[in-house]
């Protein structure tokens, strides 16, 4: 061994039974083969020899230990072992190793377990590359598809040549791009559409003539066209995101009171009011006021359309002049006529009388009558025709028409005629000029006591009713009026009475049109007649108007 392997210096066999008593490097080496169990030092040489470290390991060698260190004896790196003998029993044998050479070995064999590494892991590295791209092969066709997708391009399709997974989502990326071109083809269609009607609508907006703003919640103006810059004087830099003053002082709680129905889910109809441009200057404008809701149905904002109705206003003004010129024509005209009859009849007796030169007190009673007659045509035409000085005020209709029954009930209890009274507990107040509206229920009321010559029942009747107004209703049981007569009632001098005028009932349907109110005569020959007056409620929170 020793020839064969020049890495082994030294190869010493050792009787561990035998050590201890001598040091071993005194003990002469066995001479025969007897001798080999004999001596503490069986064979080979000892030249290599630490007395007391090797005593150690030979002692742990002796309890079956293999034992390697290294050492550096006689100028030169050994590696020393220490490996025990089964049989015979207590012998262990020392191998000293050069370890240079044995080194050298260990080192070849590394570089050439690294070469071997290295031209396996290149092979790896390869087969690896080859695998991923024959795997990635069908993922990349996939990220090539998703990218078409991605910019819109859904016709190109993948080939698709496997049946394991890949090829099935090769297949759903397919038919996921053809689902997303019909999709795309019809939202182009839908923005087509969406874009053309925006565009009809803003050209809609911008060309009306009524003035159009939208605000939201907190009143701040987000939308405004071409006629609201016009009618209003602001441009639409100054309107945008602004709070503007539009609406007068006075109408502040109205409008807040419009807001609040809105916001209930009450639908206005347009109203005329009054609005403030940006020079101060009161207008006068019918406004339509909407709710603008989200898809949930909640209010997001308020939009406006506002039309200028001073143009209407003056037209309306020019139309009521020439109406009432018209009217006051007829009326004179009328009059004229009727009072020719009395003067005809006064000038009568007067000649009589100048001819016989005698005094008849039944001619002057007759005179008297006529020029009676005379008076109170001329102070209805007068009433009519005579511009009056009104001032509406807050009153409750309830209280006016108590006011009209204490007036005539002496003259009702003269004619066998009692009141039967109805009135509503909820407050009933209008604005109103109270003259004028005692004036309506008086000459309302004096029909009815002139209808019901043989005594009766007048039933009044006071209630709100459902769309914000307080209906007057009045009934009598007297002799009624025939329905071709209804429709002409208020023409001048039109009348079914021998000693009326007609200008009663025209008179009372202009002071009810004049308070925004109507009148409506229902009524049946030989039954009775009923009139109801509607008036509009005054709104809660609103004082004089």
């Amino acid at each position: 061994m020793l020839a064969n392997n020049p890495v082994i210096l030294e190869i010493t066999g050792f009787n561990s039974n035998l050590l201890g008593k001598e040091p071993i490097v005194d003990l002469p080496p066995a001479v025969t083969a007897d001798d080999m169990f004999e001596r503490p030092l069986a064979f080979g040489s000892y030249n290599y020899e630490e007395s007391k470290q090797d005593m150690k390991d030979i002692g742990r060698a002796k309890e079956g230990e293999v034992v390697f260190r290294q050492a550096k004896l006689h100028d030169r790196d050994v590696m020393k072992s220490f490996v025990p003998i089964q049989e015979p029993s207590g012998m262990v044998v020392g191998i000293v190793l050069d370890k240079e050479p044995m080194m050298a070995v260990i080192e070849e064999q590394r570089i050439n377990l690294i070469m071997i590494s290295i031209i396996l892991l290149v092979i790896v590295v390869f087969c690896i590359y080859w695998l991923s791209d024959l795997l990635i092969r069908p993922i990349r066709s996939i990220l090539w598809k998703v990218n078409e997708v991605s910019f819109g391009r859904f016709d190109n399709s993948i080939e698709v040549n496997r049946k394991d997974e890949l090829g099935q989502l090769a297949q759903r990326v397919n038919a996921m791009s053809k689902n997303l071109g019909v999709y795309m083809n019809k939202l182009k269609l839908a923005f087509e559409e969406n874009r053309s009607m925006k565009e009809y609508l803003e050209s809609f907006i911008n060309q009306t003539t009524d003035a159009i703003h939208v605000v939201d919640l907190d009143g701040r103006i987000t939308q405004v066209n071409r006629a609201f810059e016009q009618l209003f004087e602001y441009s639409a830099d100054e309107a945008l995101g602004n709070m503007l003053s539009l609406v007068p002082d006075h109408l502040i709680a109205e409008e807040q009171q419009t807001m609040e129905w809105l916001n209930s889910g009450k639908l206005l109809p347009a109203r005329e009011t009054i609005r403030v441009t940006k020079s101060g200057e009161w207008i006068s404008v019918s406004v339509t006021t909407s709710p603008i809701r989200d898809k949930n149905g909640a209010i997001r904002a308020i939009a406006s359309i506002t039309r200028d109705m001073t143009s209407r206003n003056k037209m309306e003004e020019l139309l009521r002049r020439s109406e009432k010129l018209t009217t006051v024509g007829q009326l004179a005209a009328g009059v004229a006529h009727e009072i020719r009859n009395p003067l005809t009849t006064l000038r009568g007796f007067l000649q009589l009388q100048l001819e016989t030169s005698k005094f008849n007190s039944r001619h002057v009673d007759i005179m008297l009558s006529e020029l009676d007659r005379i008076n109170l045509i001329v102070g209805e035409f007068l009433i009519l025709a005579k511009p009056q000085a009104t001032r509406f005020e807050e009153k409750d209709v309830r209280f006016i028409f108590g006011d009209v029954i204490s007036l005539l009930d002496s003259q009702a209890h003269l004619c066998d005629i009692v009141f039967e009274t109805d009135f509503s507990t909820d407050s009933c107040l209008i604005s109103c000029e109270e003259n004028q509206l005692k004036q309506v229920f008086i000459n309302v009321i004096k029909n009815a006591i002139e209808a019901m010559p043989q005594g009766g029942v007048i039933q009044v009747e006071i209630k709100r009713g459902r769309s914000g107004h307080v209906l007057v209703s009045i009934t009598d049981e007297g002799i009624g009026i025939p329905e071709d007569i209804i429709p002409k009632l208020g023409d001048p001098f039109f009348t079914g009475k021998d000693t009326g005028t007609g200008l009663g009932i025209m008179v009372s349907q202009r002071i009810i049109q004049s308070h925004y109110g109507t009148m409506d005569i229902v009524s049946k020959v030989n039954v009775g007649t009923k009139v109801t007056i509607s008036l509009p409620l005054l709104m809660e929170g609103h004082g004089d108007l």
